[in-house]
Parts: C-alpha cells; sequence; structure tokens
C-alpha cells in the first residue's frame, strides 16, 4: 500500500525521485481507466512538471512541503485555474477556469501533484456517479457495481489505486458512501473547516470538501492541509487547526473513557441489509472491547432527515443553478431566435435529467403559494434534527452509525427509480443538515465481497475525536488492509 507516508520517506530516503512516482501513477491509470472510469481530465503534463519541481527542491536541499510528491485526483467541480473543470456535465464541458478554489491551491502549495479531475454525478447530484455527462464509473471491488456517489470517481481512484488520496464534496454524503461502497475512508468536516471558495455550488448550505485515503492517517493530513480560514468564503470558521496527523502518532489504542452513542432509529432504518447490520454490530461489539462506552441514543427525527433534504437542497440548486443560461461561460445554445429561447434551449441541451428533476423540485417549493408549506416547514425540521443532535452529545462523544443502508448496488438497477436511489443517503444526510463532522471507515464485507461502511459523527469541530478514534479502530481491525482483488496488484515500488 502507498501511502503518504511512505512516498514521503522514499523522497528523503532518495529511493525513488518525484517524477518516477508520479509516472508509475500515471501508468497506473493509464492501464486501469478502461475498466474504472474514475477520472474525466487526466493531465500528465501538469503533474510531472509539478513532480520535477518538488525533485529540484530535493536537490537543492530545502525542507519538502507536507504532501511532495503525493499524487491526487481532484473532483471535478473544484475550479483548478488552466484544467477544464466539467462538473460531469454538458453544461460545461469545455469550461477552464481562470481562477483556482482554495482547497486545491492550498493542496498544491503543500507539495500534492495533481494527476487529473475526477468524475462525478452531474453538478454533484446523484449517488451513483451515473448521473456523469462523461459516463459511468465502476466500483474496484467489482466493476459492475456502483462507486457510490456523488465523489464516485475519486473514491474509486483511491480504491484502484490510481492515487495516494483524492478529495471529494459532500452535501448529503457525497464522500462518506462512496468511501463506504469502496471500501476507502473518507471524511466530511464540519461545515466551514474547508473554505467552499472555488468549488461549484450545488446547495450552499449543505455542500462541504472533504477529503478520500486508504487509511485515516493520510485523510487526516489531508484535512491538515485543506483546513483553515478564508477571507475569500463568507461562511468559513476562524478557529485554530490543530495538527491533526499528530494527534494520531504514538497514539494508545483503546477507547476507556469514550462514550460513544449508538444512533437507535439508524439500525432500524428502512432498507437497512442484514449483513450490513450484523457489521455494525460486530464494529460496537469491537469497541467494547477496546474500552468504550456504548450509549444507545435516540434521535427521533433522524427518519425526517431525507425529506428535509430533498426541499432544502433542489431549492437552494434551483437559485444556485439559474446563472447556467448560456450568457457569460458555459454552454450556449446557437439557433435561439430570442433570448428566452436561448435561456430553454441551453439549459434543455445542457443540464442531464437528474439536474433538471432537482431544479423542477427546487423551483416549485419556492414559489408563491408552497413556500410556507414546504420550504419553511423543511427548514423548522432541520432545526429539530440539529437539536437532536445536540442533545445526543451531551449524552455522548461520537455517534455510531452504518453509513449506507446497502452495499454497492448494480450498475443500472436503481437509475430508473430515483426515490429508491435517494434512499442511498439515509443516514448520511442529517449531518449535513446539522453542519456536523462525520468519516467512514471500512468495518468489513459482505458475503459478496463487498465492503460495508462505519458512520463516525463528531460534535462540531471535533475532527480530533474523530480522527482518533477512527484510528484506534481502523489499527485494531484488519479492513483497512484489504485491496480489490481484481485490481489490488501493488509492485511494492514505494
Amino acid at each position: 500500500m502507498h501511502s503518504i507516508a511512505q512516498i514521503r520517506q522514499a523522497l528523503i530516503n532518495g529511493d525513488y525521485s518525484a517524477v518516477e512516482i508520479t509516472q508509475f501513477y500515471l501508468d497506473c491509470i493509464q492501464a486501469l481507466e478502461p475498466h474504472l472510469h474514475s477520472f474525466i481530465t487526466v493531465t500528465p503534463e501538469l503533474a510531472l512538471s509539478q513532480a520535477q519541481e518538488i525533485d529540484r527542491w530535493r536537490a537543492e536541499g530545502k525542507e519538502l512541503p507536507p504532501l511532495a510528491g503525493v499524487p491526487i485526483g481532484i473532483k471535478d467541480n473544484m475550479c483548478t485555474m488552466g484544467i477544464p473543470t466539467t462538473c460531469a456535465s454538458k453544461m460545461l464541458a469545455n469550461f477552464v477556469p481562470p481562477y483556482e478554489s482554495t482547497a486545491s491551491h492550498k493542496l498544491r502549495l503543500a507539495g500534492a501533484i495533481t494527476l487529473g479531475k475526477t468524475n462525478l454525478d452531474e453538478f454533484a447530484m446523484g449517488s451513483s456517479t451515473e448521473n456523469s455527462a462523461f459516463g459511468t464509473t465502476s466500483n474496484p471491488w467489482q466493476l459492475e457495481r456502483v462507486p457510490g456517489g456523488s465523489s464516485g470517481g475519486s473514491a474509486a481512484a483511491v480504491a484502484g489505486g490510481e492515487c495516494v488520496v483524492a478529495t471529494g464534496s459532500d452535501t448529503g454524503g457525497s464522500i462518506r458512501q462512496p468511501a463506504a461502497f469502496c471500501g476507502v475512508v473518507g471524511i466530511k468536516p464540519t461545515y466551514g473547516l474547508v473554505s467552499r471558495f472555488g468549488l461549484v455550488a450545488f446547495a450552499s448550505s449543505l455542500d462541504q470538501i472533504g477529503a478520500f485515503g486508504k487509511t485515516v492517517v493520510d485523510t487526516a493530513q489531508m484535512l491538515q492541509v485543506m483546513a483553515g480560514y478564508d477571507p475569500k468564503d463568507s461562511t468559513s470558521l476562524q478557529v485554530p487547526i490543530p495538527d491533526y496527523g499528530a494527534l494520531l502518532n504514538n497514539l494508545d489504542l483503546t477507547c476507556k473513557g469514550k462514550k460513544i452513542g449508538v444512533i437507535r432509529e439508524t439500525l432500524s432504518s428502512e432498507g437497512l441489509e442484514p449483513e450490513v447490520k450484523s457489521a455494525i454490530q460486530q464494529a460496537i461489539d469491537h469497541f467494547v472491547n477496546l474500552g468504550a462506552e456504548i450509549v444507545e441514543i435516540s434521535c427521533p427525527h433522524f427518519a425526517y432527515g431525507l425529506a428535509t433534504y430533498y426541499i432544502i437542497a433542489p431549492s437552494e440548486a434551483s437559485a444556485n443553478l439559474a446563472r447556467y443560461d448560456g450568457v457569460k461561460y458555459g454552454l450556449r445554445a446557437e439557433n435561439a431566435d430570442n433570448l428566452l429561447s436561448m435561456y430553454q434551449q441551453t439549459r434543455e441541451q445542457g443540464f442531464g435529467a437528474e439536474v433538471k428533476r432537482r431544479i423542477m423540485i427546487g423551483t416549485y417549493v419556492l414559489s408563491a403559494g408552497y413556500y410556507d408549506a414546504y420550504y419553511l416547514k423543511a427548514q423548522k425540521v432541520r432545526t429539530l434534527i440539529k437539536q437532536d443532535f445536540d442533545r445526543a452529545f451531551q449524552q455522548a462523544d461520537l455517534l455510531l452509525t452504518p453509513t449506507a443502508p446497502t452495499t454497492a448496488f448494480p450498475r443500472g438497477s436503481k437509475t430508473s427509480d430515483p426515490l429508491s436511489m435517494y434512499l442511498s443517503d439515509l443516514l448520511t444526510i442529517p449531518v449535513n443538515l446539522a453542519g456536523l463532522p462525520a468519516l467512514s471507515l471500512p468495518c468489513g464485507f459482505d458475503r459478496g465481497g463487498l465492503p460495508i461502511g462505519l458512520q463516525l459523527i463528531g460534535n462540531v469541530l471535533r475532527e480530533d475525536l474523530l480522527l482518533q478514534t477512527a484510528h484506534i479502530y481502523e489499527q485494531t481491525t484488519p479492513w483497512h488492509a484489504h485491496q480489490p482483488p481484481a485490481l489490488g496488484a501493488d509492485n511494492g515500488m514505494v
């Protein structure tokens, strides 16, 4: 397994150059992309030039930055200056941003090597990465299965070994659910901890940039680099940022003194597969063996999260996507007779079915006569969900749930049933509505060999406790060491 620490040590020892490491991962992408289709855009020239810069720093004896030489994937809804940012949509197929997102800029300054832009559901709307205008992504564990969504390209790229770490965005579970489906670690931080500047907006009060890695340590180091105040983002938090990676060094692998709350409603939720429930129960038992105190928690409004989300998120999407009208950037319908016709034809041609569906839902619930009945009521329920979490954290340090009610489902099995697809995010959505940090990590496999994800939820700005507890679980269980059987070959380069 190639980790950030292994790559850094290899560079310091002179075992490999950054160019050699980068070329290795570019070769992996070339070999695996016909099977996975994790990337929309691959940037070999840029990656190799960045690697050459790292090698020059090393040759000059400069101290290497924290992510020096680490090949990463960037989800293709984060603006990257000079590199196409498509949001997996025909609407932005030829859009090349004139500026860089804050998160990707910080990663670049930390020495990370940009291999390319990863695939996603169009405008991050979906749970399977089947809504991309540029083709679907496959799950590395079983190619006929979905990798989850919307950050399925990033999760599949990390799981399949096409990059070491990757970025994602999470509006209702779009990092954690694909992390669970692909057997990797994915973290969604506290709302406002990572700047959203340069993240193409879906639902602004819910969106948050996070990270994928094969281990908790790698994910923590990614978060460490991206977190911090940004004056370009009005929702950015001005708070001290702990050294998340250092907090995991020489950690006593015990959970004595920790109270972990199990949310009762999540283990009886609709559609929870027996094998998923069994794996979660085994994880609970493991935490008991580690010394944790397990507390049963009730969050009575948890089940209303899904309905609340599918009012609030489409409403915000309706407003955010109004900017795609063919005037300033993106696709423009060329044969329109008048301005109104140009708007209409541009959106008909540029948006896919799921994006159109959510725009129509959002516009409907915001319209006169329905605003109070739907949108205003949803915001009130959102407050009740947040209050449930507030009470829960008076009884427990962390909360534990399954990440998703099922393991990865077959491609095409839910595309004709949007409501069934929406249920994939049933257990992750309430976290976004409350603005809390949460993390998914592997906790077992079903009989078919597909990964199962465990979700840990922290209180506001308690990423430190979240990462420490996840690291302890990871290091005392075997699940993180498993590789996808078809794509897990590792030549031991680093």
